[in-house]
């Protein structure tokens, strides 16, 4: 049985795809190289990805709107590699549900080792033993096993990899003082905004009134605390 994960890559260039994937093959991982958007769908329609590596600057659609389109519906790891490296581009990008954002030019060493980050992250997800693992703080309960944030007023989320792996880090260590540092974990080479987009995202969330957070606060100069008892089951 091949227990390779699948990475497509998604790039208008084909040397790009060409350099992303030989470079992921060494590392044992399986790819395909795609240049269009289009193509990519319909690929995940006959076989989903552990991850997509993702241009924006597609020539049949804006790879955001791609990045949004796998977020909503699917749960594919997403890692944004683009030559666009503007600070909206990147926050943006990291809002509609990437898990990372790379700019090019890149090395390709930093590149796997991110690809592998992700693929950690979903690997602990789908793991057998976390069917059993739900969450429960306040009017929320978190299923790890389907990375589903729920209210008792219906309300539903599914969360990206990157978003779960800082939800995770909250939940296991309520009531204490997280650094950023803590949060970045192993992934620490990420766009280090990359933190402030994912708590801003969980707060819009889980939150009443996200600008005034009650559940996530921020330590200034410290970190942040989640300041809820957490139960699991």
């Amino acid at each position: 049985m091949n227990t390779k994960p699948l990475i497509y890559v998604i790039d208008d260039e084909p040397e790009i795809c060409d350099l992303v994937c030989q470079e992921l093959e060494r590392y044992n991982f399986n790819t395909q190289a795609f240049t269009t958007g289009k193509q990519a769908l319909l690929a995940i329609k006959k076989q989903l990805p552990s991850l997509c590596i993702i241009d924006l600057g597609l020539p049949d659609m804006d790879g955001l709107s791609l990045v949004k389109k796998l977020f909503d519906d699917k749960k594919i790891g997403v890692i944004i590699l683009s030559g666009r490296n503007s600070l909206p581009d990147k926050v943006l990008g990291l809002e509609l549900g990437a898990d990372d954002y790379i700019s090019k030019p890149f090395d390709p060493r930093e590149l796997v080792a991110r690809v592998k980050s992700i693929i950690r992250r979903l690997v602990i997800t789908e793991s057998p033993t976390a069917v059993l693992h739900t969450a429960s703080f306040g009017d929320w309960t978190f299923e790890q096993s389907t990375l589903t944030l729920q209210n008792n007023k219906g309300d539903s989320f599914m969360l990206s990899a990157a978003e779960t792996e800082i939800l995770m880090i909250l939940l296991n260590a309520p009531r204490q003082i997280l650094s950023r540092e803590r949060l970045l974990s192993e992934d620490a080479t990420s766009f280090d905004r990359s933190i402030d987009v994912r708590m801003s995202r969980l707060r819009k969330k889980i939150e009443q009134d996200h600008k005034n957070p009650k559940i996530i606060k921020t330590v200034y100069g410290a970190g942040y605390i989640f300041t809820l008892e957490v139960t699991w089951q």
